[in-house]
C-alpha cells in the first residue's frame, strides 16, 4: 500500500530533516521531487501540482518553531496538506432511512466481494444486511453474491431467471425489500470494462428507482491516470456519496485514491486491504497521512489486535514471559495471532521505523509459514525444551517439515533472541511504551506532537494483569 510513495518520500525527507537550516533553493529542490514522487505513484498531474503549491506556500510563509528543525516542520506541513486532501477525518455511511446502498464501479473493481465485506462489517456492527444482485451481464455475479450470502448468514435477493434488464430486477428486488421487514439493502450492481454511455443510463434508472443515501464508487488501486475520468463520469451521473478503494494490498502505487478523492470531493469511506471477507477497513484520513510517510499508524494496529485478542490467552501468555517459561509453542501461538491480523508487509507499514523492513529477504508471509511448519513437526517436548534439539533431532525435523537444517538452526538462534529479550523487562517496558504512546523506539517525529494517541475505551479491551517493569502495566 503506497510503498513506492512512501519509500521515495522518506529518502526526501531524511535529506531535509538532515539540514540546519532550510534555503529556498532547498525547498525548490525537495519538492520537485516530492511532485516526482506523486506522479509516480499514479497521482494525477493536477492534484499533484496543487498539493506541492499548497505545501510550498506554507513552507515559505511559516516560522520555524523553537526545538522543531526547519526539514522536521517541512514533514508536518506535508502531512497536513496531505490529510486534509485525503478528507481530514473518518466519514461515516448514512444508514438513516430507508437505508439503501448503491454499489457502482467498473468491471474487476470488487464491487461483488466489497458488497459482501460491507455486509459482514454492518453485521458485526448489529445492523441486519440484506444483499441484492443487479449484475445481470457478468457471468457468474449472482451466484457468486449467493455463495457470499450463505457463507455469511445474509438474505440475498437475486433476479427471476432469465432476466436481462437491470431496471425490471430493480422492481423487483424493491418488492423483496418490503416483503423482508426492514434492513441495510446493499444493491451490487453491473459494470463494464470501460465507463460507457450506455452503462452509465442504466445506472442512472436504477439510482432513481432505488433513491440510495450512499451511492459508492468502488474502485481498483492500480486504476492509475484513468481515475480522474472514472470518478468524474460516475459523479456527473449517478452523484457519488463516498469511495471504496480496493486492492490495496497489492498495489505499490495507489494514486488513484488521491486523484479520485480531490476531483470528487466524496470521502473514502472503506479500504478492501486483502481477499478476506473481513478485510474491509474503516478509512482514516490522518492515519493514511501518517502511512504515506513512512510514520506507521499504532491506532489501526492496536484496534486489530484487540479485535482478534483471546484475553484469557493473552493473560496466560503474560504470566509465561513473567515466569521466563516462554517456549517454541508461545512462539508459534504468538505468529497465528499476527496472521489473524493480516498480511506481514502491512502490519510492518503500520510499526513506526519498520517499513523498510519488508523488503528485507526473509520477512514475508511465506516466511512465516515455513516456521509454522518447523515447529509444527517437533514434538511437545522438543517445544518445551528446543536446548534438546541435537543434529539427528534437528534433521528428522528437515524431513518432516521440507526445510533445510539451515533454516531450522536460525529458528532456533532467533527464538533464543526472542526469549532473551522478553525476559528483560526493561526492554520490554520500553518497546511497550514506544507503541502505546510513551517515549519508547519510534515514539515519533520532533514537531508531530509524538505517536497517536490510542482512542479513549480501547486500551480496556487489552489485559491487565502483567507487568513489564517497575512502574509500567500494560492497559492499566
Amino acid at each position: 500500500m503506497f510503498s513506492l510513495l512512501t519509500d521515495k518520500l522518506e529518502d526526501t525527507f531524511r535529506k531535509l530533516r538532515g539540514l540546519g537550516k532550510i534555503s529556498e533553493s532547498n525547498i525548490a529542490d525537495a519538492l520537485r521531487e516530492i511532485r516526482l514522487a506523486l506522479l509516480e505513484a499514479d497521482v494525477d498531474f493536477k492534484v499533484a501540482k496543487d498539493l506541492i503549491e499548497a505545501v510550498k506556500v506554507r513552507a515559505m510563509g511559516e516560522e520555524v518553531v523553537k526545538n522543531v528543525s526547519p526539514g522536521q516542520q517541512i514533514v508536518k506541513i506535508f502531512h497536513d496538506e496531505l490529510a486534509k486532501i485525503l478528507g481530514g477525518g473518518a466519514s461515516e455511511l448514512d444508514l438513516s432511512p430507508p437505508q439503501r446502498i448503491l454499489m457502482v464501479g467498473l468491471n474487476g473493481a470488487g464491487k461483488t466481494t466489497t458488497s459482501a465485506k460491507l455486509a459482514a462489517w454492518l453485521k458485526k456492527q448489529g445492523k441486519r444486511p440484506l444483499l441484492i444482485a443487479l449484475d445481470l451481464y457478468r457471468p457468474a455475479a449472482v451466484t457468486q453474491l449467493q455463495v457470499l450470502g450463505q457463507q455469511l448468514g445474509v438474505p440475498v435477493c437475486v433476479p427471476p431467471i432469465g432476466e436481462t434488464d437491470p431496471v425490471k430486477a430493480t422492481k423487483a428486488a424493491l418488492v423483496w425489500l418490503e416483503a423482508q421487514g426492514g434492513g441495510v439493502a446493499i444493491f451490487d450492481t453491473a459494470g463494464r470494462q470501460e465507463v460507457d454511455e450506455a452503462l452509465l443510463c442504466e445506472l442512472k434508472q436504477v439510482r432513481d428507482l432505488v433513491q440510495p443515501r450512499e451511492t459508492l464508487l468502488v474502485a481498483d488501486a492500480a486504476t492509475g491516470q484513468q481515475a480522474v475520468s472514472v470518478a468524474t463520469k460516475f459523479h456527473e451521473t449517478v452523484t457519488i456519496t463516498g469511495l471504496v478503494m480496493t486492492k490495496l494490498d497489492g498495489d505499490a502505487r495507489g494514486g488513484a485514491l488521491l486523484s479520485m478523492r480531490q476531483v470528487t470531493g466524496c470521502p473514502v469511506k472503506f479500504l478492501g486491504v486483502g481477499e478476506k471477507i473481513d478485510q474491509l477497513e474503516i478509512f482514516h484520513p490522518d492515519r493514511m497521512a501518517q502511512r504515506i510517510l513512512g510514520m506507521g499508524d499504532v491506532v489501526s494496529l492496536v484496534e486489530k489486535a484487540a479485535q482478534e485478542m483471546d484475553e484469557k490467552q493473552a493473560i496466560g501468555m503474560m504470566r509465561r514471559l513473567e515466569q521466563n517459561k516462554f517456549d517454541l509453542t508461545d512462539m508459534l501461538n504468538q505468529l497465528r495471532f499476527m496472521k489473524k491480523l493480516g498480511p506481514l508487509e502491512g502490519l510492518l507499514g503500520m510499526i513506526p521505523g519498520m517499513n523498510k523492513l519488508k523488503n528485507m529477504p526473509g520477512v514475508d508471509d511465506k516466511r512465516m509459514k515455513h516456521v509454522e511448519a518447523i515447529i509444527l513437526s517437533m514434538t511437545p517436548k522438543e517445544r518445551a525444551k528446543p536446548e534438546i534439539l541435537n543434529g539427528s533431532r534437528r534433521k528428522r525435523i528437515a524431513t518432516g517439515c521440507g526445510r533445510p537444517v539451515m533454516e531450522i538452526n536460525q529458528l532456533l538462534k532467533q527464538f533464543e533472541m526472542m526469549k532473551k529479550l522478553m525476559s528483560n523487562k526493561g526492554a520490554m517496558a520500553q518497546m511497550a511504551g514506544g507503541l502505546f504512546g510513551g517515549g519508547g523506539p519510534g515514539g515519533g517525529m520532533g514537531g508531530m506532537g509524538g505517536m497517536p494517541q490510542l482512542p479513549k475505551g480501547l486500551m480496556g479491551k487489552m489485559p491487565k494483569s502483567s507487568k513489564f517493569g517497575k512502574g509500567f502495566r500494560l492497559g492499566g
